[in-house]
């Protein structure tokens, strides 16, 4: 299958602002492009490491690319990410970032090309204090003792290394003992609750409003030996689909996951209570800075409380238990 490669020129700063308003839209299989600075500043800062350091970009302007199957029913996808661009250019006054000139190409790119571009950057990568991401085709070192969570760039376009989804696998492991039911509204890709069900947790319940992101899900959780039988996917909008409502709120989960955006996070807000018993947490990441206050203020309101705020860069995730 071919892929629609659609390049999106920003700035180290504002990559992170354009990967928001791509996920908005429910596309996760992006590649950032950082520019000569940045690159220089990840390759000697191993720490730090985020997804991968292009070094063809050191001599190219930041940018974005997103990954999408070129497929009929993608035919609009172009249109849609080119209005969402618009919105974005004309928010430059509020955001104080500078993102860039946000000009847009498209190209197509073979399935082979793309595997073969990843695995010459993605390494096996430690996470928190109990996981390691590793590719696919990498063997996992002999002294490791972390639970090993495969990623193939061919089913699941990033590393889980990015700082939203990190800071929540940070806030995750804490909570982890052995036997919790989670809940992962917004799974993308299934990184988080895959890598939740190989640190100890019993059952999985996720949803996406995007039919590829939940079919990714169930292949992330397969390829590293989940019982499919104790991982359910749904596809849907929770919020505004009852049926899918109604069958994610007929539990009570020990941990509910939302690695979304802040707008998305507010508009929850009302429901996550219903889906916590006492002693649950809720983690919440994709939250740009500026708007940290704003969801911690929905959460309260709601009758949670916020107990931890983890930041990385412009991004924050936090940690919250009901009142």
């Amino acid at each position: 299958m071919d892929w629609l490669e659609i390049t999106i020129k920003t700035t180290d700063e504002g990559a992170d602002i354009v990967c928001a308003r791509l996920s908005m839209l429910g596309i996760d299989q992006v590649n950032v492009v950082q520019g000569r600075e940045e690159v220089e500043r990840i390759m000697n800062d191993s720490v730090k490491y985020w997804d991968y350091a292009d070094e063809a970009a050191l001599n190219d302007q930041p940018a974005v690319k997103a990954y999408i199957a070129d497929l009929p029913e993608n035919e609009d996808v172009e249109e849609r990410i080119r209005a969402s661009l618009a919105e974005l250019d004309g928010m430059r006054g509020e955001i104080g970032t500078d993102v860039g000139t946000l000009e847009l190409t498209v190209g197509r790119v073979r399935e082979e090309d793309w595997a073969n571009n990843w695995k010459a950057y993605f390494k096996p990568i430690d996470v928190g204090d109990k996981l390691l991401v590793c590719p696919a085709w990498e063997t996992v070192p002999e002294d490791n003792t972390r639970a090993v969570l495969r990623i193939d760039p061919g089913m699941a376009f990033g590393t889980g290394t990015h700082h939203t989804t990190r800071m929540c696998l940070e806030l995750l492991e804490k909570h982890i003992k052995g036997g919790e039911l989670i809940a992962d509204i917004g799974c993308g890709s299934g990184i988080l609750s895959a890598a939740a069900m190989l640190m100890g947790a019993s059952e999985t319940v996720a949803v996406d409003i995007d039919p590829v992101a939940s079919k990714i899900a169930v292949e992330t959780a397969e390829a590293n030996g989940i019982d499919l039988m104790k991982y359910t996917v749904y596809t849907g909008d929770v919020l505004s689909e009852k049926e899918i409502r109604v069958a994610v709120l007929r539990r009570k989960y020990d941990i509910v996951l939302a690695n979304i955006v802040a707008n998305v996070i507010i508009a929850l807000a009302p429901l996550v209570p219903h889906l916590m018993h006492e002693g649950s947490r809720f983690i919440a990441s994709g939250i740009i800075g500026e708007r940290l206050d704003e969801v911690v203020a929905a959460l309260e309101e709601n009758g949670l409380t916020v107990r931890e705020v983890l930041q990385g860069d412009d991004w924050r995730a936090l940690e919250a238990e009901l009142k």
